[in-house]
């Protein structure tokens, strides 16, 4: 049995989606980000950087696993799904999973906290992300025209990425003329785990008020 310590952010959804996908018995504990739950201490004995997504994988000694990436290699080796062992097909897959980690997820989540939740609008910050989302996701594009998935076959990095790339109108980022693109983030919204996935947690839907946006920056940078 897994623990799931999450939220109904992307970063969240990702581990949900692929607990669903690789049909893993798992318990949700639905952390309140707005109230500061990921910063209590019994949270932090698990993930010492207050952050979700974190599990706690009871078949293997209570071992705890934090870091979205690193939960989703995690669940992958555990199952023998969604990561090959061939080294090339292996190597694809944590290359694009990668690149969410490292780029469309922070960059997107700056657009986020910029563009939605600031207190003050600052319009150079705004464009600065925006234009680099659209640039990420046009990445994405470009690699989508010639393969179905990011890796080729369905794996955990189009788990992880694609979370976060359909919230782009939360950032004011459009992705008109990414037909490539859009015709994934259909194909994977429509697959059965994925929509079962995505329903876990349900949304705190907090405001965006001065006092929740410290709270809210942290998370959507995780």
């Amino acid at each position: 049995m897994i623990d799931l310590y999450t939220a109904a952010t992307p970063n969240g959804h990702k581990v949900s989606i692929a607990l669903e996908e690789m049909a893993l018995p798992y318990e949700v504990h639905a952390l309140s980000l707005t109230r500061g739950d990921q910063k209590q201490p019994e949270f932090l004995a698990i993930n010492p950087n207050g952050r979700i997504p974190a599990i706690v994988d009871r078949d293997a000694g209570d071992l705890a696993v934090f870091e979205s990436g690193a939960i989703l290699i995690y669940l992958a080796e555990k199952t023998g799904q969604f990561l090959p062992t061939e080294a090339h097909a292996r190597s694809r897959v944590l290359q694009w999973l990668m690149f969410q980690m490292g780029g469309v997820g922070p960059m997107m989540g700056q657009a986020n906290v910029f563009f939605r939740y600031a207190p003050e609008k600052i319009p150079y910050a705004i464009g600065r992300y925006q234009r680099e989302v659209r640039r990420l996701l046009e990445v994405l594009d470009k690699r989508l025209a010639g393969v179905p998935y990011l890796a080729g076959d369905y794996s955990i990095a189009d788990m992880a990425t694609w979370p976060w790339a359909r919230a782009h109108d939360w950032g004011g980022v459009s992705i008109d003329g990414l037909d490539h693109l859009q015709r994934w983030l259909r194909d994977v919204g429509e697959r059965p785990a994925v929509v079962r996935g995505y329903a876990v947690p349900p949304s705190e839907a907090p405001q965006p008020t001065d006092k929740t946006v410290e709270g809210i920056r942290n998370t959507l940078l995780v």
